[in-house]
């Protein structure tokens, strides 16, 4: 169970660490969980007696990416005219088609020595056992890790930990071997966590620097990239700052009861002050920067009475609250950052979907206005988000431009509401809107951008080289075809259940961790109750997977959002969890009865990063249809399972050797 809680510790802290780190990553952070299942999937193929150097070796390779991200702080720019990233000023480190390569290469040999450690020991127990104090050490080691993000521990805490495992399961005749390179990934991550102004949130590394001008009091970085700055109250209100706009726009607002999407610092909660607000939302998804502007803002802002803070998804607030506001304000919330390391979903892409919108606009007083300001980057951005507003509010929005691209957007409930010198007029073909099933506004065109088609082509060509390279007999395992396909399926159920969930609840890291861990219970559920069965009539259960694929996909999502919070919770629950469930129960049977388990896992194991790859899929079809994918893929695996032994009553006979440990 060690090893399996090492596993996904592991894995969990290089997503996390290598997005901080490597700025593209924090968009693309699912290249380290393909790395990762690429790894763990060689350590499984890989036959018992052989690539056992992998395992003596497995620290080099932890300690040469820390130290090699480290000494080449990366911040790689990203030009496409296919889809925006909110990017560092400058690009340093190594080239870009230097850098992500080796970071893939090592995120694969860490993997792979995990494991092949891990492997060794499933192959000495049952199969649905050895599966089963998988599952509980990867419970364990999720939860250990969403535990460290709640205490905002450093990066050190985390080497630490994984040290001190990797001791532990290299053995005393590995100490020397392993304590070398461990060390020094411990000390170069204690140098990392120590810098003056460094500290860690949920979702975050956060760097703090007090500003040499009196025109900011200090400067925020998030994962690299320049991201909020704290400014005096005068700053913020001299004549055409953008934080002046929402109000001079609105003259005959009252502004009394303002909300405060993406409060961050607390700049925008300072200007409504100024301006009469008798009450403030603030809502802000990160406590560290909220905490960061309650400490150090000049003007106190979240000292002030009239002001209630809500640590949240701005749009679960939203749809949560029944409260009425005069003024709405997103405040430059781009978040730098992915829902998890298995989806393309920023944290506030769902504020920006024409669902969002509307809901905003369903907050607000009669006389109230809605307004939004960011450095776009693109024209065609702004006209996205000014023909959404053109079209629920019934006429065009103010807007004003500023140096760098910036924007403000002020659209009032009717035109005597908002006072403008500039309507917003579209600079060429406004494109489509966002939706809560397509939610990704920085995309321009609904398709799959040729930066991550050539990724994830190059990732699939690397996948088939190291499985040769490494010894594995590829004609060995076509036998676990149906093995790969449920990993495939599995792994975009899951990546279509988190982006449910994130629609729901919001996008919090605590709604992902929860989730995640919904996810492993269930999958433990399923194999506790095969281990219980004689006998499973697969026929039944591809029935009922098929059945609760068809209720999840006929389901739509605004009838679940419409429930009051606890029904929405148990739509939710039933939607997402009934499907893996069935799911397990059917991979848990084939895995019991496989010849070889450890190399079925590890076909499975390639399956998900197969399916990690399709989720880009989403980009151009939309999540929803993701089921249809995943059911053609489970379809594919119970015909595949026909070829594989099955039998053709439907039903599956306990293997004689089902009850004994499992031979290499």
């Amino acid at each position: 169970m060690l090893a399996s809680t090492t596993m996904l510790f592991v894995e969990l802290a290089l997503i996390r660490w290598a997005g901080a780190n490597v700025v593209h990553l924090s968009y693309f952070s699912n290249f380290i969980l393909l790395g990762s299942f690429l790894g763990i999937g060689i350590g499984f193929l890989i036959p018992a007696g052989r690539g056992q150097w992998l395992k003596r070796w497995t620290p080099i390779p932890l300690a040469l990416l820390v130290i090699f991200v480290r000494a080449y702080p990366v911040q790689v720019r990203q030009s496409s005219s296919e889809v925006i990233y909110f990017t560092a000023v400058k690009t340093t480190g190594l080239p870009q088609w230097v850098t992500l390569p080796a970071i893939f290469l090592l995120t694969a040999v860490i993997m792979a020595g995990i494991g092949k450690i891990t492997a060794d020991l499933f192959r000495q127990l049952p199969s649905l056992d050895a599966y089963r104090y998988d599952l509980l050490g990867s419970i364990t080691g999720s939860v250990s890790f969403a535990v460290l993000s709640w205490l905002r521990a450093p990066s050190v805490v985390w080497g630490v930990l994984a040290a001190v495992a990797l001791l532990v399961l290299g053995g005393r005749r590995n100490t020397l071997l392993y304590g070398v390179p461990l060390t020094a990934m411990v000390a170069a991550l204690f140098l990392e966590s120590t810098a003056a102004g460094v500290s860690w949130s949920p979702y975050y590394k956060i760097e703090l620097k007090a500003s040499p001008t009196a025109t900011r009091t200090y400067y925020i970085s998030a994962n690299g990239v320049p991201h909020q700055s704290t400014a005096p109250l005068p700053v913020l209100l001299r004549e055409n700052s953008p934080y002046r706009q929402a109000y001079e726009q609105t003259p005959r607002n009252p502004h009394k009861r303002v909300l405060v999407i993406g409060a961050g610092n607390g700049n925008d909660v300072a200007v409504a002050l100024a301006h009469g607000a008798e009450h403030v939302d603030a809502v802000e998804i990160d406590p560290r920067l909220q905490e960061i502007g309650a400490q150090l803002h000049p003007a106190r802002p979240y000292d002030d009475p009239r002001v209630h803070v809500h640590i949240d998804d701005g749009r679960a607030f939203l749809e949560r609250t029944n409260a009425k506001y005069d003024l709405i304000i997103l405040a430059l919330p781009d978040s730098l950052t992915l829902v998890s390391g298995a989806s393309n979903l920023r944290l506030e892409s769902y504020l920006f979907t024409r669902e969002a919108f509307e809901a905003a606009r369903d907050h607000l007083t009669p006389d109230g206005a809605f307004a939004m300001y960011n450095y776009y980057r693109k024209a065609w951005l702004v006209d996205r988000f000014a023909g959404d507003l053109d079209d629920l509010y019934g006429h065009a929005p103010c807007m004003t431009t500023f140096k760098r691209n910036a924007a403000v957007l002020v659209a009032g409930m009717t035109p005597a509401d908002q006072s403008c010198q500039q309507i917003w007029q579209p600079s060429g073909p406004v494109p489509a809107a966002a939706t809560d099933d397509h939610p990704f506004p920085y995309l321009l065109h609904r398709g799959i951008p040729t930066l991550y088609v050539g990724a994830l082509g190059a990732i699939l060509l690397v996948t088939l080289l190291a499985v040769r390279l490494t010894g594995v007999r590829i004609r060995d395992t076509v036998r676990y075809t149906d093995m790969f396909l449920l990993g495939a399926a599995f792994m975009l159920l899951e990546t279509k259940n988190v982006i449910g969930f994130a629609l729901y609840f919001g996008t919090t890291w605590l709604v992902n961790a929860l989730v995640f861990f919904g996810v492993l219970l269930s999958v433990l559920a399923a194999v506790e109750v095969r281990r219980r069965l004689r006998r499973v009539n697969q026929l039944l259960l591809q029935l009922l997977l098929f059945g609760s694929l068809a209720v999840a996909w006929l389901v739509p999502t605004q009838a679940v959002l419409s429930l009051p919070p606890v029904g929405r919770l148990a739509a939710a629950i039933a939607l997402a969890f009934a499907p893996i469930f069935c799911a397990n129960l059917i991979f848990s049977d084939r895995l019991a009865l496989a010849p070889d388990p450890t190399s079925a896992f590890g076909a499975n194991l390639l399956g998900a990063l197969t399916g990690g790859a399709l989720e880009y899929l989403a980009l151009l079809t939309g999540y929803q249809a993701l089921l249809l994918v995943v059911a053609l893929l489970y379809l594919g695996a119970c015909v595949a399972m026909r070829f594989a032994g099955r039998g053709s009553d439907g039903q599956t006979t306990p293997m004689p050797d089902e009850t004994v440990a499992v031979k290499s």
